[in-house]
């Protein structure tokens, strides 16, 4: 298996077309706030006579940024999957020795390496442009932490699109799925419109969708420095309510979700699309 492994790391590697698309969705997002969501959302805080405002919202945008870049990648890197189906080479390797949970497992894996090491780019990336426009690095303790959601986010993921997409034939089922994900995970994540801004019932939806907490606890981690500098002396109802707009925090009715809970929710949605996947798997037209 770990030979199929680097099989699938060195086709996704080689074709610079597969890497850059699903890096796509981060390109866009990131120049949609040099271009706009940046300064209008800078200039709103400074206008209240806030400093530190820069550090708090790049910090926002790259927390998001990198609650996004795990679901993409790992669509990116099933594509070989759907590759190899279509020329036919999934039934060469159904013909060889190899089991074929050994080839699912194989293609999981592959998927979660590559969504982790171009996460860990994206990472990097993200604390130099911080640091570059004024702000800090991350401490140790807070590093991990984002490093463990990373993680969850990847095998969450990981096994929901492994589901959906196994239940595709061909290239141009692939790409119409990986358009409508590309189009809608930054509205979906808080990115492009502030959670607070939409309708309640687009809100809901939101709050449903698993990656939308591992962008809510990317943004606890990762502005919590910035918070403090910014939000020094303002009281805190003026803070919570920057919190909910932004999407640091969630609130269902009048119950703040604590974190425990988002974690908890992940979880266990990990784990029903793993025995799904299992399922799936065990089915002789898979």
């Amino acid at each position: 298996m770990i030979q199929f492994v680097r099989r699938n790391l060195l086709i996704f590697f080689r074709d610079k077309a597969s890497v850059f698309f699903s890096l796509l969705s981060v390109f866009i997002i990131i120049g949609l706030y040099f271009l706009f969501l940046g300064d209008l959302l800078v200039k709103g805080l400074e206008g209240e006579g806030m400093t530190g405002v820069r550090y708090l919202m790049d910090s926002w945008i790259m927390a998001g940024l990198l609650s996004v870049t795990p679901i993409t990648t790992v669509l990116g890197a099933l594509g070989i999957m759907i590759g190899d189906k279509e020329y036919g080479l999934s039934k060469d390797f159904s013909a060889s020795p190899i089991k074929r949970s050994k080839l699912t497992c194989g293609y999981i894996l592959s998927a979660a390496v590559i969504s982790f090491i171009l996460t860990l780019f994206t990472l990097v990336l993200a604390e130099i442009y911080i640091i570059y426009n004024g702000g800090e690095l991350l401490s140790f303790e807070a590093l991990w932490k984002v490093l463990a959601l990373i993680i969850l986010q990847i095998l969450s993921s990981g096994f929901i699109l492994f589901l959906v997409v196994s239940f595709m034939k061909t290239a141009s089922a692939f790409g119409a799925l990986s358009t409508v994900l590309g189009t809608l995970i930054g509205f979906l994540t808080g990115i492009y419109i502030p959670i607070g801004n939409l309708p309640a019932s687009v809100q809901t939806v939101v709050k449903v969708f698993p990656p939308a907490h591992i962008g809510m606890l990317l943004r606890k981690i990762m502005m919590e420095q910035a918070e403090k500098i910014t939000f020094a002396g303002v009281p805190r109802e003026f803070v919570d309510a920057f919190r909910f707009e932004l999407g640091v925090s969630f609130k269902i009715g009048n119950t703040v979700i604590n974190p425990a809970i988002s974690i908890l929710y992940l979880v266990i949605v990990t784990i029903i699309f793993f025995l799904l996947a299992v399922w799936r798997l065990s089915r002789k037209d898979n």
